[in-house]
């Protein structure tokens, strides 16, 4: 292996501005997400919405989310990505005006549905502007890896200062706080952004975009309120997206692609990755305040903590996969999450407990953010630029499914038991098994394929050696 050492120049500050917007976006909307979370109490007191409709605050942003994320990713493909990211901003300022002013529950829960909506909108544009702007390998790795890190550091923020922001203010701060942000982002984006190419005269597959958004709707709803109808509703849509896309002569999502080894087990990887730590953190949570009895700010520092020391696995992360590539980051990070986790299903109820929680935590928060990046790089590779929107949209997808039904599953499980903590161990215990087994399917899956052709893809702007040389 060659290294150039020739000198090359460092990024401009427009290319600095781009990616500041871009990588700002998603810290902004991960901070919104963890600190609302916190607030949902006070949210559902502010607004007349009772202990039971609570889930509903989170429900109603996550089925939009998940929904329609791969619909919006392709429309950001065919019509202009810029276009997509601004006009999810300008959704989420109008939502979060909404929320911040609710007085009822209606008005509340209608902003959390087009927040849910910009989210679907702004996430997949955001990243395929990334992923399409810089070159596939080592300075995209990088970038991802920042991606990563500021997406972790954001839930961690939101957590840590959430319960201080709502005493602080108001409930209505959880929304006020986007606003700023997201006008930024609306006045600066259009100067230093171009629009990404359009391909010439493209239908829109509405039968595709159709069932593919309606038969997600009906599985994370299925999962949500357990109900067995809406999930044969899904599966039976989702079965028609298929066939649709087999016929179609411009399908939303081509088949081609969905078969795309790195595409199928990269986003599975990620709905493992996701699914497994969400319902890890909410059932420790139950843990520490309901068995250990600590109250919520202490348990936000319990995880905020190593939460913020594992940011740097993102860095770390981007670093490794040019130097290892992602398959092998990918089944160390998810090892690592996985065996992080089994210490914590033979904890007790007593408070010397932490001393194994608090290290298990470190340890496991570093191979999920690790993990995180190594599945973004996996499901964007070998793609061209015109179906990035797609490929990102994938990905995004795939991380608002797995955070909406990771909880309800493993709830359910842990519901089994009549102990509360005999659950929370049954639980955790199939999170491991389901971990490490993934990590076996995903190595055999992506094996490499002397078959397997890569498709180039151009660098814009020649953007990527600068990068490359600023993030050294």
């Amino acid at each position: 292996m060659t290294t150039d050492t020739a000198p090359t120049p460092r990024i401009t500050s427009r290319e600095r501005l781009i990616l500041f917007l871009l990588l700002g976006a998603g810290f902004m909307l991960s901070v919104d997400f963890s600190i609302l979370n916190v607030a949902l109490p006070k949210v559902g007191e502010g607004v007349g919405l009772g202990l039971t409709g609570l889930p509903w605050i989170a429900s109603a942003f996550a089925l939009p989310a998940a929904g329609f994320t791969l619909l919006f990713g392709r429309l950001g493909d065919l019509f202009g990505r810029r276009r997509m990211f601004l006009s999810g901003a300008a959704l989420l300022t109008g939502a979060s005006f909404l929320g911040g002013f609710a007085s009822n529950p209606q008005m509340l829960l209608t902003a959390r549905v087009l927040q849910g909506f910009a989210t679907a909108m702004a996430t997949p544009a955001s990243l395929a502007l990334l992923t399409s702007t810089f070159a596939e390998g080592a300075v995209r790795d990088r970038i991802l890896g920042l991606n990563g890190a500021l997406l972790s550091a954001g839930f961690t923020v939101g957590a840590l200062v959430g319960g201080s922001l709502v005493s602080l203010f108001s409930w209505r701060a959880a929304f006020f706080i986007n606003i700023p942000v997201a006008l930024v982002i609306l006045v600066v984006t259009p100067y230093v952004i171009s629009e990404s190419t359009l391909p010439e005269r493209v239908k829109l597959d509405v039968p595709g975009a159709v069932t593919a958004s309606g038969g997600l709707l009906a599985v994370v709803y299925s999962v949500i309120e357990s109900s067995i109808p809406a999930a044969v509703v899904g599966v039976l849509l989702l079965g028609a997206f298929w066939a649709i896309e087999l016929r179609s002569p411009a399908p939303l999502a081509p088949v081609r692609i969905l078969k795309r080894p790195t595409v199928k087990w990269g986003n599975y990887a990620g709905l493992v990755v996701f699914s497994m730590e969400t319902a890890m953190i909410f059932l420790m949570t139950l843990y520490l305040q309901n068995v250990l009895g600590f109250s919520p700010l202490v348990t936000g520092l319990i995880f905020g903590v190593p939460g913020l020391a594992a940011v740097g696995a993102g860095v770390v992360a981007g670093r490794s996969i040019g130097r290892y590539g992602s398959r092998k980051v990918l089944a160390v990070g998810m090892i690592v999450q996985g065996l992080a986790t089994l210490p914590l299903v033979f904890v007790g109820d007593a408070r010397i407990a932490l001393a194994v929680l608090i290290p298990a935590l470190f340890i496991g928060f570093f191979g999920h953010v690790t993990s995180i990046v190594a599945y973004t790089v996996t499901g964007t590779s070998g793609l061209p630029n015109e179906e990035q929107g797609l490929a990102t949209g994938l990905t995004s997808m795939t991380q608002q499914v797995a955070i909406t039904v990771g909880i309800p599953i493993l709830s359910s499980i842990a519901a089994t038991q009549s102990a509360e903590l005999t659950g929370i161990h049954l639980a955790l215990s199939v999170n491991v098994a389901v971990t490490l087994v993934s990590v076996a399917f995903i190595w055999f899956g992506l094996r490499p394929r002397p078959e397997t052709e890569v498709v180039p893809v151009a660098v814009a702007d020649g953007t990527g050696g600068e990068l490359a040389a600023s993030l050294d």
